[in-house]
């Protein structure tokens, strides 16, 4: 029997697509819609979730890869890096509430 408690839905859940692998092996995913949390599975299937933060300090290779002044995260634990989602407004400004 279903729960009543949640709603079901038909559709699919999104992910975080892989854009490119590093030479180190780093990860670059691109964000999903609000995303704040690492998608990223271990080899159990162990989910990460660590907080994603603004990262200013890349390495030669993500700043040749996707420019210099490139809006990167980073997760704080597994450090793969994600790229900003296409749709939504830049956060490189001041926040505003």
């Amino acid at each position: 029997m279903a729960n009543p408690k949640y709603a079901v839905s038909d559709k699919p859940v999104p992910v975080a697509e892989l854009v490119a692998t590093l030479n180190d092996g780093t990860k670059v995913k691109r964000r999903i819609p609000r995303m704040r949390a690492c998608s990223e599975k271990d080899d159990k299937g162990k989910l990460c979730a660590g907080h994603l933060k603004r990262w200013y300090f890349f390495g030669d290779e993500v700043k040749e890869k996707f420019g210099a002044e490139a809006e990167v995260y980073r997760c704080e634990h597994c450090k793969t890096l994600y790229l900003p989602n296409p749709d939504e407004k830049p956060r490189s400004g001041t926040l505003s509430f």
